[in-house]
């Protein structure tokens, strides 16, 4: 296949990564949309924004405020950043995110003794076909993973105020993580039941809630509007049971979905074979979002489930580090890199004029 006008430009232009570049150098401010003249410079309105939640935007901020502290921007033999700051800065935040993930998956997996073989089972993670691309651009799903996986782990060692601390930013990365609070009323519901005691500590996931709170009183402030994440567009994609067979509708526009239906069984095992684990958060978890992936009606179903992944590769550790799946990974591994080389070089955003991302 041959790519037209190759460079890193596709990595940078991979959507949506561009768009958190926008409230990373605005934080939301409908003024600095505009030029003196008072023209929008960005072309979208400041409204659409409040879909990018802030905590991946405020770290690409923060990273790039770094490389400029540092000097970055000046380096050797003649090499110039050129005012691609927060373009680099949104790539190394998500590679940064997925170097921890990584990491905190394999100490889960060896804390938790879940496998023999954690070493591989973090491996195979990352191949995941839709992981490899989405972890490798700007995009902020491997840094709500690590956080999502993170409370669930200081949730199951009782230290539930920096569990519900990074459930807060999760939900203040993705919205979908506020599903952790309601699969942790769950997991507190069933303990009560079963050891008739309450324990006040519990209390630690209000964050979570209080997060998302944080994350609209931020849009009140900014864009006068409390509500703006559900006023930025059609970005709620919950809408009934197996809605993304329709081809019709705007977020899917092909019929072209057998896949899907691969991704609901697979996930669908999973929450059930999970469902005699001994850490019982990561059941309800996983149960909730199952059932809410369900209801999503967009084209992309590999990317909003891919916080179940690490689920899965929990609940079948035993075939995944097999020698039959080995043999098939490195068979099936050469497909997996066309995959993402195909994609990376089609998703990509039109973009004529690079200065408001720069």
């Amino acid at each position: 296949m041959k790519i037209e006008n190759s460079s890193f430009d596709y990595i940078y232009r991979h959507y949506d990564g561009p768009l958190y570049i926008i409230p990373a150098k605005t934080f939301y401010d409908p003024a600095k949309f505009l030029s003196k003249d008072g023209a929008n410079i960005i072309g979208i309105s400041p409204g659409y924004f409040a879909a990018h939640l802030p905590f991946y935007p405020l770290l690409i901020r923060g990273v790039r405020e770094l490389i400029q502290l540092t000097g970055l921007t000046s380096l050797p033999a003649g090499r110039q950043v050129n005012g691609l700051e927060y373009l680099k800065s949104m790539v190394i935040v998500n590679l940064l995110a997925t170097v921890g993930l990584a990491c905190l998956f394999y100490f889960i997996l060896k804390k938790f003794k879940i496998t023999k073989n954690p070493w591989l089972l973090t491996v195979i993670m990352f191949f995941l076909p839709r992981f490899l691309v989405i972890r490798s651009v700007g995009a902020p799903e491997s840094l709500f993973m690590l956080l999502t996986l993170g409370s669930l782990y200081f949730f199951e060692k009782e230290k539930y105020w920096l569990a519900g601390l990074l459930g807060g930013l999760s939900v203040a990365t993705k919205s979908p993580g506020i599903l952790l609070f309601c699969a942790y009323c769950l997991t507190i519901v069933e303990r009560i039941i079963r050891t008739k005691k309450i324990n006040w500590r519990w209390l630690g996931i209000i964050l979570i809630p209080f997060g998302l709170l944080t994350v609209f009183f931020v849009y009140w402030l900014k864009l006068g509007d409390f509500f703006a994440y559900f006023h930025s567009g059609d970005n709620v994609h919950l809408i009934y049971p197996f809605s993304v067979f329709n081809f019709q509708k705007p977020w899917i526009g092909t019929a072209w979905l057998e896949d899907v239906i691969f991704y609901f069984v697979l996930y669908g095992l999973t929450v059930i074979s999970l469902k005699d684990f001994k850490y019982r958060s990561f059941f309800y978890f996983s149960l909730i979002f199952y059932i809410a992936t369900l209801f999503v009606q967009h084209r992309d179903i590999a990317r909003y489930s891919l916080v179940l992944w690490p689920m899965a590769l929990i609940a079948f550790e035993k075939f995944f580090i097999s020698k039959k799946f080995i043999i098939m990974f490195i068979i099936i591994l050469s497909a997996v890199y066309f995959y993402a080389w195909n994609f990376l070089s089609y998703n990509v955003m039109p973009i004529a004029n690079w200065s408001p991302y720069l």
